[in-house]
């Protein structure tokens, strides 16, 4: 049984991809450490509680002695590292917490995984000598793009939120334990995504919301922002790949080629719920105009050639067939 240490995971990406990880992978213990802030639920791992491959474990990824007990006990061969603060607007808000969360947290990961499986620089002990870490990231360090072009692994850094340039800092931790260390790291950088178990601050159960609750729905400036939207059940496929085979130091960039604009994907969730739950009006009369949010990136669009052509991977959801499933659920939580 090959036991690996999960950050985050009742997080929206990791609440999804420990329940497909444990089912496709049967040779597997899953020890989750989660501090439990607001947007972690535990409600969203009901279906793996109980199982034996599956432990939870309270904790902060900060908390080095905590961490350093967890490697002991466990002897981990693998960290898959979703633990992160990640709303824009409370970064701007709070950047503190991000920074302690996004860079601090990531540092004491990476420091007590690399202390447990290293024996000198370029050297791992015998029994690590698989052991690899992956660190999850977003498209946001990218900054932002014009009408035109494309994120990929070459893109310069350039973030423009306190969240991105936690995140950057992140990155650039992990890349540094490669260059300087020789550890097994990988990173994912993805885009948007979406689907059940997110926490309703962001857009689109922002959006599901207040529709059904017959409130204002509000999108920001002219709604015309540009996001790639990516079914978090493709993103969890892809983590998968890249932990499993991708190449150690390298970056994949994961995307689902489904570029939309914010009032498209309000006005497409209305128009869906109009046909699922209607009412007298439609729900595109919510539809409200709120200040811009400071410095709000216009387009991210992902380039996952590398990701498609180097591991195999595909998105097997399209935006109009994620954002079905995702209104379905939605309505179910909202309803119950």
């Amino acid at each position: 049984m090959q036991p690996y240490l999960v950050s985050g995971g009742a997080g929206f990406i990791g609440s999804n991809f420990i329940p497909y990880f444990l089912e496709n992978n049967t040779d597997v213990h899953l020890v989750n450490i989660d501090s439990l802030t607001y947007a972690g639920n535990l409600d969203h791992l009901a279906e793996v509680n109980g199982n034996p491959r599956y432990t939870f474990v309270k904790g902060d990824i900060c908390d080095r002695e905590l961490v350093s007990s967890l490697f002991e006990k466990y002897n981990f061969q693998g960290v898959l590292h979703f633990a992160a603060e990640s709303h824009v607007d409370n970064s701007i808000k709070k950047p503190d917490t991000f920074i302690r969360t996004n860079v601090f947290g990531t540092f004491t990961l990476l420091d007590v995984a690399k202390n447990h499986w290293m024996e000198n620089l370029n050297t791992c002990k015998s029994e690590f000598s698989e052991a690899r870490f992956l660190h999850v990231s977003t498209d946001e360090v990218y900054g932002t793009l014009g009408k035109t072009g494309v994120f990929t692994e070459e893109t310069p850094y350039a973030p423009n939120s306190p969240y991105s340039a936690s995140k950057a800092s992140s990155d650039f931790m992990v890349r540094s334990y490669f260059h300087t260390y020789g550890m097994n790291v990988v990173t994912t950088n993805c885009s948007n995504n979406y689907g059940p178990k997110q926490h309703d601050e962001k857009l689109i159960p922002t959006i599901i919301r207040k529709a059904i609750n017959g409130e204002d729905i509000p999108i920001y400036g002219d709604g015309k922002n540009i996001r790639d939207w990516l079914y978090v059940l493709d993103h969890c496929k892809g983590i998968d790949l890249v932990f499993k085979h991708g190449t150690s130091g390298e970056t994949y960039n994961i995307g689902g080629s489904n570029e939309r604009n914010n009032l498209y994907i309000a006005n497409t969730i209305c128009k869906l719920l109009d046909q699922k739950k209607p009412k007298e009006t439609s729900y595109r009369e919510q539809i409200s105009f709120v200040t811009d949010r400071p410095g709000h990136d216009f387009r991210y669009a992902i380039d996952a050639t590398k990701l498609e052509e180097n591991l195999g991977w595909k998105a097997d959801e399209n935006f109009e067939s994620g954002i079905l499933k995702t209104i379905e659920w939605y309505l179910q939580k909202y309803q119950e």
